[in-house]
């Protein structure tokens, strides 16, 4: 039995990943939110589950890396710096970092990065994702994930070929270009599509997410998964095996 600290207790993620906890067989160490104690969560879990904010990453990897105990970190909307910032903690702990917990999007995105690498450039690539209206980033974390999935498999960079919020007169599509749309409204806990448009013929790989539990029943298996193991830098696929 692990004991697994939430950050961002509050939120939706965070209320879900207590019911998965107990549901695992495992102990909730505890949650905070904005202005609690992470460093007291830390000391008292075997693990961290981060689904808060990107505000708070830097103190939450503080906390992970003074207690010497792992840390997954679900919170999406990060930049360069807070991915810096996860490989210089990784040196310390085990942290684990993910776009989506779900184990169906982490197989989706294996998916993707082998068709990307087997159907090659002449084949379009458009990601479509939808999301409740609440949701405040765009393009989804998850979306980005298959977008770099599909960009591992062409072996480029997907900041130079990614194409978001086209509108107006954008001109013909450009050549080896991952596009993205994202769509928001009611209660959708998540929806992914990847088109690969090719001449004459089209594959389309989706994820539909029915309820938020199999993103928290994946993070407490990703959480449990890094107990033990060396530090470093971890993915979802990882704890498939992938």
């Amino acid at each position: 039995m692990a004991r697994i600290g939430i950050i961002g207790s509050a939120g939706r993620m965070g209320q879900a990943l207590e019911q998965a906890i107990v549901s695992a067989g495992h102990e909730c160490a505890g949650g905070v939110d904005k202005g609690g104690d992470v460093e007291k969560l830390a000391d008292a879990s075997d693990a961290l589950v981060d689904f808060s904010a990107p505000v708070a990453l830097a103190g939450n990897l503080r906390a992970a890396i003074g207690a010497g105990i792992p840390i997954l970190v679900g919170t999406t909307g990060l930049d360069d710096s807070h991915m810096q910032a996860i490989d210089n903690a990784a040196r310390a702990v085990p942290v684990l970092q993910t776009g989506n917990t779900s184990l169906g999007v982490t197989l989706l995105a294996h998916l993707v990065e082998e068709a990307a690498s087997k159907l090659g450039p002449d084949w379009d690539i458009e990601i479509v994702e939808m999301h409740h209206r609440m949701k405040v980033d765009a393009p989804s974390g998850t979306a980005l994930l298959l977008g770099q999935a599909a960009a591992k498999g062409r072996n480029v960079s997907l900041v130079g070929n990614m194409e978001s919020g086209r509108h107006g007169h954008t001109g013909k599509r450009q050549e080896g270009a991952i596009g993205f749309a994202a769509l928001r409204g009611g209660t959708v806990a998540g929806e992914h599509s990847v088109y690969f448009a090719g001449e004459q013929e089209r594959i389309t790989l989706t994820h539909l997410a029915e309820n938020r539990m199999i993103f928290a029943n994946g993070a407490v298996k990703g959480a449990t998964w890094l107990i033990g193991k060396q530090p470093g830098r971890y993915a979802m696929t990882d704890v498939l095996g992938l």
